[in-house]
């Protein structure tokens, strides 16, 4: 691949370390600290940094299919992690199978076999709106059309303010960061208001998209899949030791059906 197919940042590790301290931030906030929405806000910038990640893997990767068994089997491993981490159930998939879905839609535009840049994409976003997963169909269309836009700067601002925007206007507002306020003036205005949602917050990712860092060596991939499922039983064991939540309860949530 050229590296001219992608118009933004190639150091996809600095974004890889981004993401994960943004999404550590956002799941301590969803189960520790839920009363501070800050963290949730810088939590927004995880899942696009993500994306960018894996549309520059989907363009560098010698072994298309090698690349998607590594997303699917690191969402199995994680999925009994991300139960226990952020109390949910096995109906309710992490965002590795979200990425999945959407890296099938990306490969099936780029080999384009049997008219797959047509049906693959949409059979991805269809997937996603059947089953519960993190950030569902709307997840998996953020990722196809972050690929579609990645050759140019101003088509990769264009998606990503357009469906934040469209994404946000059904989250809760936001009026205060850190205690400055956010009413008030300009704060007032209908377009100001229309930015200052809990899911529009997404765009804070962009500066770190567009940044033109040229590609650093990698650190194993091992330890990068690693992180997700790590954290998620780090996380669960801080809830455990706070008394947050219960092993009883917990293993009641691993194995519903005992």
């Amino acid at each position: 691949m050229k590296k001219t197919e992608l118009a933004g940042n190639l150091d996809t590790q600095l974004l890889k370390i981004a993401a994960f301290l943004c999404m550590i931030i956002d799941h301590a906030g969803v189960r520790i600290f839920p009363q501070i929405m800050e963290l949730r806000i810088i939590g927004r910038i995880a899942f696009p940094l993500y994306i960018w990640c894996m549309v520059a893997g989907a363009c560098f990767t010698r072994c298309p299919w090698k690349y998607a068994m590594r997303l699917f089997l690191v969402g199995l491993v994680a999925q009994p992690c991300f139960i226990l981490g952020l109390k949910h159930d096995w109906e309710h998939w992490n965002v590795f199978f979200t990425l999945f879905l959407g890296y099938l839609g990306i490969w099936g535009i780029r080999e384009n076999r049997w008219g797959s840049r047509y049906w693959a994409p949409v059979a991805a976003v269809i997937a996603a709106s059947v089953v519960q997963m993190d950030y569902g169909w709307k997840g998996v269309m953020l990722i196809l059309l972050m690929y579609l836009a990645r050759r140019e700067r101003g088509s990769i601002i264009a998606v990503m303010i357009a469906f934040c925007l469209y994404w946000g206007a059904n989250t809760y507002a936001v009026t205060g960061f850190f205690g400055f306020s956010l009413k008030g003036g300009l704060f007032d205005w209908e377009i100001t208001k229309a930015f200052l949602r809990i899911q529009t917050f997404a765009l804070l990712a962009l500066p770190l998209i567009l940044w033109q860092r040229p590609q650093s060596r990698p650190f194993p991939k091992f330890w990068g899949y690693l992180a997700y499922p790590g954290h998620l039983l780090i996380l669960w064991g801080i809830q455990l030791a706070l008394g947050m939540v219960t092993l009883e309860g917990s293993l009641k949530l691993l194995f519903p059906w005992t």
